[in-house]
């Protein structure tokens, strides 16, 4: 019988190779270089050799082991909403330093690969009209290898359209007044579900994308509202709650569906249940109808599981 060796912690390097690894998990090194190719255990690969830090693989078997729900961070990517901003603000606050609760707004493709890096636990997306998120979100995360290891639990749905500077306002529910050469659009990055939602709208207008004028870039449904109000651009589209927030004028295009791709283990955490419950809170359904265009009907629904 082959026998197993075991290290005391005070043998182990800091930084482990394969075969270290591999005698301290107890798998075969044709194992470990599976999740390396998996994006499911933590390593790093320097000048052709691949390490894993001691302490990350301790953490990775603590949350692999109890789901996440011993893990004292929330780490979430993905697209921007100013509600949801407020809210994981809110826990963050309630939690103060027993906790790390963070929002970085991406866009969803690069929270999505973010996700699938194991760089964030929670991948907040929107990806076209809430009628076809059904089919176009679990599509849209089966580009990534780690899919079958993802859950999707609808946040909400939300009002789309143009963000603008009221004073270049339309009173007509219509994107065609506003595709003129004279009127200056700051566009969404690559990869972002506002952007991807603009493009459906003017394909169904007829109207090619690069015929608009840009006159910036902005990273965020935020910061695509602040370009407008501080003179840099006439219009963009952004979500209802973000027009409201910066005093702009709106004009409505359409529902999406506001949805948070997680791992299934992390679905588990206290701390994502206590997300889903403020989500939930009286608090934040007075803060949805003051910024407007929010329906929380489905929420905590699981739209899509492998």
């Amino acid at each position: 019988m082959a026998s197993v060796m075991v290290h005391t912690e005070d043998q182990l390097p800091r930084f482990l190779n394969v075969r270290q690894v591999a005698d301290y998990l107890q798998l075969n090194e044709k194992k470990i270089y599976a999740l390396v190719n998996e994006g499911k255990i933590p390593g790093t690969k320097i000048t052709g050799k691949w390490m894993f830090p001691r302490e990350l693989i301790d953490r990775w078997l603590l949350e692999s082991s109890h789901g996440g729900m011993l893990a004292d961070r929330l780490l979430i990517s993905g697209s921007d909403d100013p509600l949801f901003n407020r809210i994981v603000m809110k826990l963050a606050g309630d939690m103060k330093s027993r906790t790390l609760v963070s929002y970085t707004a991406t866009g969803t493709k690069l929270g999505l690969e973010l996700l699938s890096r194991h760089r964030a636990d929670v991948c907040a997306m929107h990806w076209g009209p809430a009628s076809q998120s059904r089919t176009r979100h679990p599509a849209l995360l089966a580009q990534f290898t780690q899919h079958n290891d993802w859950v999707l639990i609808r946040m909400c749905k939300r009002q789309q359209g143009l963000m603008i500077r009221k004073e270049m306002f339309h009173d007509e529910a219509d994107i065609v007044p506003y595709t003129h050469a004279d009127t200056r659009w700051a566009m969404r990055q690559e990869g972002a579900g506002s952007q991807r939602f603009l493009l459906d709208i003017l394909q169904q207008h007829n109207i090619e994308m690069d015929s608009l004028k840009q006159s910036c870039m902005a990273y965020s449904e935020r910061d695509a509202a602040c370009k407008v109000v501080m003179n840099e651009a006439d219009v963009a589209l952004g979500a209802q709650g973000a027009a409201t927030e910066a005093g702009l004028a709106f004009i409505p295009l359409g529902w999406e569906a506001f949805d948070l791709a997680l791992y299934r283990g992390i679905y588990f955490r206290n701390l994502f249940q206590a997300l889903l419950q403020e989500l939930a809170s009286e608090e934040t359904q007075h803060m949805a109808k003051q910024l407007g265009g929010y329906d929380f009907e489905e929420l905590g629904d699981m739209v899509w599981s492998a």
